[in-house]
């Protein structure tokens, strides 16, 4: 085992030993610290078996920024790889496994999970549930992303990284690339994939099945709305990425041929297969973004959504049409024109029902009396980028522009725009909006606005040059160029902006330990004078049983009708009844930590440490199903503890 992990350990790259050490010296500081300060019980019982679903969208988050951290720092070593021409900072080798930890880590272990997490913590409250309807595969969706992410992380200083892009396309991931680093792919991917698809099928259950009376599906709001169709994109298309992981998994170990170019196997079978899946999540990851900007900017022009049920039809008809545009990915494969027309056609439909939202957006923010709040500030940044993202998505909708497009640094530049723009400006809109949810206190306003305009200035001088070296001629995935070229000046603008874009986060980073400390604690659970039910609960953090009176629903922006109608009952007159919540739960936690395992083993192909690790997951399911009813009686929460908890409001009252 000595002699495997010194083969294996990366040693010999600068870069990757600094991370190795810095890696090193957090794992040691952080069992110092909980060992010191005796919190080891308390993250077991207070986080790792917890199956709160706000502490689970708080660890989503966490992990999330984790995983911004590694994806941007991947994105700026590009940047300076390609600021000069004949840079040799990178090697061709490590510029391939960053570029395509950048897109994997990015899509799949940020954006998706950032906004899982806001979707738990806001859920539930939002259509006045006091959990999730399965909190045991809650807790298991979780820590099997988790540990997904962290074997696709350990690549990097172990073995080494994949080095296919993100689209790992065949026949190159399976005969061009013999080391570990695919198999880190589709391990990572496969069980990563597990959770987001449990995580799916539960907020299908929970908004169907647990909102509050009166509560009916038009009067949901639109984060919720948002929620709910991209947990059901998430039902159908995840399970095509799964076998399709699978069937490569075993092309690569087990020498089937599904997508060799021997033996019968069809490297576009992955093209399809992965597109199938690839476009529909690049609306998993967009839609939730748009339900935050709903409600955002709802809350801060002081106005009910315009056009609430087009909206809703605007969303029902895109996530249908997510689905019937994955050709357009390879229009240059040499389809006929009559197939790429179709496919060209579907693609540019999407702009209709996005353009209703657009000017939903605008309907609402006219005549209304705006609040300057750092989240509407993300908010209203949104709306002119995204356009720009938009309407170069068009462009390269058309089959004949795309031959010209499809290969450069304008699709790169529009990607951008269209993800950075719709799903980290969401993120961070979000998180500031929420955060007071999640922490009892607001980030602090002046740095919030800070990092703000440090982000979005810094993205669009990092990206806008990028259209025009797409105009020049620059191709994607090129490792460096020649001063003949003739992009040097605009690739010095676009590293420029993409440090700005560093800065920013940090700041945003900073702003939440300075706030940790320095922020005023909220002490009413309604900081921004919200409108939907997260707001109505009793203190500013709510607490784990939401609710103590599940609120009754009668329109559109519930709490904010029931505000105005000033209907202000005296808590001193509540019936409380005791409250059933489910217990914590072990299992899933060690059930995740037992797929590490097996992953691990398969990456390189170590039959024994696989074997072992199925063998524990199987015992785990049994285990469960033999212990599922102990666990299931759950717990109720006393009347004098709900009692307690809600006295600040009966203060109030």
């Amino acid at each position: 085992m000595f002699e495997f992990i010194k083969e294996h350990l990366i040693l010999d790259d600068p870069l990757i030993l600094g991370a190795n050490i810095s890696i090193a010296l957090t794992v040691i500081g952080i069992v110092f610290a909980l060992t010191y300060l005796k919190k080891w019980k308390w993250l077991w019982t207070e986080w790792i078996t917890s199956v709160d679903h706000k502490k689970i969208g708080i660890m989503y988050i966490i992990a999330a920024l984790l995983m911004l951290f590694r994806g941007g720092f991947d994105a700026l070593l590009m940047r300076a790889q390609l600021t000069v021409p004949n840079n040799e900072l990178l090697t061709p080798q490590h510029y391939n496994e960053i570029f395509t930890t950048h897109g994997t880590i990015m899509i799949l272990f940020m954006a998706m999970p950032f906004l899982l997490g806001l979707m738990n913590v806001v859920i539930p409250l939002q259509i006045g549930a006091r959990d999730v309807a399965f909190p045991y595969l809650n807790n298991l969706s979780f820590w099997s992303f988790f540990f997904g992410a962290i074997l696709f992380n350990v690549s990097f200083v172990f073995g080494g990284s994949p080095d296919a892009g993100w689209t790992n396309y065949a026949p190159l991931a399976i005969e061009g690339s013999p080391g570990p680093g695919i198999n880190y792919y589709l391990l990572g991917l496969q069980i990563s994939g597990i959770g987001t698809l449990l995580t799916g099928i539960n907020f299908v259950v929970t908004i169907f099945k647990m909102r509050a009376p009166g509560m009916t599906l038009l009067r949901m709001p639109m984060f919720t709305w948002t929620s709910l169709i991209t947990s059901f994109i998430i039902v159908f298309a995840f399970p095509i990425l799964t076998v399709s992981l699978a069937l490569m998994t075993f092309d690569r170990l087990f020498g089937t041929h599904f997508f060799t170019l021997t033996d019968g196997g069809n490297p576009m079978l992955w093209s399809n297969l992965f597109w199938l899946w690839g476009h529909p999540e690049v609306y998993i990851v967009i839609l939730p973004a748009f339900g935050i900007f709903s409600e955002i900017i709802s809350t801060f022009a002081r106005k009910t959504l315009f056009g609430h049920k087009s909206m809703i039809i605007s969303l029902v008809v895109i996530s249908l049409l997510s689905f019937l545009v994955w050709v357009h990915h390879f229009f240059t494969m040499g389809g006929s024109a009559a197939l790429n027309n179709v496919f060209s056609i579907t693609t540019m439909a999407i702009a209709i029902p996005t353009g209703i939202k657009i000017f939903n957006w605008l309907g609402t923010l006219y005549k209304s009396r705006i609040q300057f709040s750092t989240p509407m500030m993300w908010a209203l940044a949104f709306i002119p980028t995204f356009v720009i993202g938009g309407v170069t998505g068009v462009m390269l909708g058309m089959a004949a522009a795309d031959f010209q497009y499809h290969n450069n640094y304008f699709l790169v530049a529009h990607f951008h725009y269209t993800l950075i723009a719709g799903v980290v400006f969401a993120c961070f809109a979000g998180f500031e909006y929420w955060y007071p949810k999640m922490f009892g206190h607001k980030l602090n306003e002046r740095f919030g606005k800070l990092a703000f305009w440090f982000f979005a200035i810094g993205f669009n001088v990092c990206f806008l040059p990028q259209f025009l070296l797409g105009f020049a001629g620059m191709p994607r995935r090129v490792y460096t160029y020649l001063p003949e070229d003739g992009w040097t000046a605009l690739n010095v603008v676009s590293t420029i902006g993409a440090i700005g874009m560093g800065i920013g986060f940090m700041i945003v980073v900073y702003n939440v330990l300075y706030s940790m400390r320095h922020a005023k604690r909220e002490t009413t659970g309604d900081p921004w004078n919200g409108r939907t039910l997260e707001w109505a609960t009793a203190t500013a953090m709510p607490p784990h049983y939401n609710f103590a009176v599940v609120p009754e629903v009668k329109g559109i922006d519930a709490f904010w009708e029931i505000k105005q109608a000033n209907n202000a009952v005296k808590k001193e007159n509540i019936e409380y009844k005791p409250i059933h919540m489910p217990s914590n739960a072990s299992t899933p936690f060690v059930m995740s930590v037992l797929f590490f395992v097996a992953g691990f083993g398969l990456v390189f192909e170590l039959w024994w440490m696989a074997i072992l690790g199925g063998i524990g997951i199987l015992a785990c399911l049994v285990l469960r199903s033999l212990r599922s009813h102990r666990e299931d009686e759950g717990y109720y929460v006393s009347v004098d503890e709900i009692k307690k908890r809600e006295q600040p409001i009966q203060r109030e009252a």
